[in-house]
């Protein structure tokens, strides 16, 4: 037992030193310089300029906005293409097929898809054309440049993730639960929603935790597709470092950015506990 205990605490030495040497240790440094003034004084100043001022704090709540929107998004798109994948699709090379399909475009760069979707949302690309020929529009839409086209980009480059944290949880639930539902008189629109989905929670709850914690802090998709008409905190944090060259005040920036993001996860870790298998027996007796 010690033996094993010794192992298990040599395992965790090199995934902890690099925690703390590239995460805690920078996450220190930019702390302290988001404390600082220019002339090198302590003061909580960069925090006072950013709530004072409403465009700072009208581009966190835009960040987070759209964050929220994407999450959603890649949940509704992506918990039934799991579902299928998992639960529908019987044979394994058409299981392999979907799973390919889905973890293609992650092999292709943000930059490349995110041009992708520029040409397919221009004037007088794909969407617009296709909207027009089916006579839905007259004219072509303003796709580009605005919030819409943000989600769209986010959402399709954040759905994967979605889709393989969910499934990986669908295809561990026992599917004699399901049965003993169905046999209890439970129809399967009512099994689903009394046992299947309480119990994918776990993948569902992973799931939108990652796929918030990457759009908060996406870079490149916002600044493509916004056409520097729309700016998230990524945004904005790096025109303060590479622009401005205000560091205190893009420490502060980028402090406040994850702190905010920290609450609200913790916020929703607590109110979004999943339900345990115990009590979904229950109720699907």
């Amino acid at each position: 037992m010690e033996l094993d205990r010794r192992s298990a605490l040599l395992l965790l030495t090199i995934p902890l030193l690099f925690l703390v040497a590239f995460f805690a240790v920078p996450f220190f440094v930019v702390a302290l310089e988001s404390l600082r003034t220019s002339d090198g004084a302590w003061s909580l100043a960069q925090y006072a300029k950013l709530v004072s001022s409403w465009f700072y704090l009208d581009v966190l709540w835009f960040t987070f906005r759209i964050a929220l929107w994407v999450t959603l998004a890649s949940f509704l798109i992506g918990y039934p293409l799991a579902y299928y994948m998992t639960r529908v699709v019987k044979r394994r090379w058409i299981k392999r097929l979907l799973y390919i399909v889905v973890i293609t475009p992650l092999f292709t760069s943000n930059i490349v898809r995110s041009f992708g979707w520029m040409i397919l949302l221009g004037r007088r690309g794909l969407v617009n054309d296709s909207l027009m020929a089916l006579g839905l529009t007259e004219y072509p839409l303003q796709l580009l440049s605005n919030e819409l086209s943000i989600v769209i980009g986010m959402t399709y480059i954040m759905t994967p993730f979605m889709v393989l944290t969910i499934s990986a949880v669908l295809q561990n639930i026992d599917i004699t639960l399901e049965t003993a539902a169905r046999d209890l008189g439970a129809n399967p629109l009512v099994t689903f929603f009394k046992v299947t989905f309480p119990l994918s929670l776990p993948g569902v709850i992973a799931g939108t935790l990652i796929v918030f914690t990457l759009t908060v802090s996406a870079y490149v998709t916002p600044s493509i597709l916004s056409g520097g008409k729309k700016t998230v905190m990524s945004m904005l944090i790096f025109q303060q470092y590479a622009a401005i060259f205000d560091f205190q005040f893009g420490a502060a920036l980028s402090v406040a950015l994850l702190f905010t993001t920290l609450v609200l996860i913790s916020l929703y870790r607590v109110f979004g506990k999943p339900r345990s298998r115990k009590s979904v027996k229950e109720a699907a007796a």
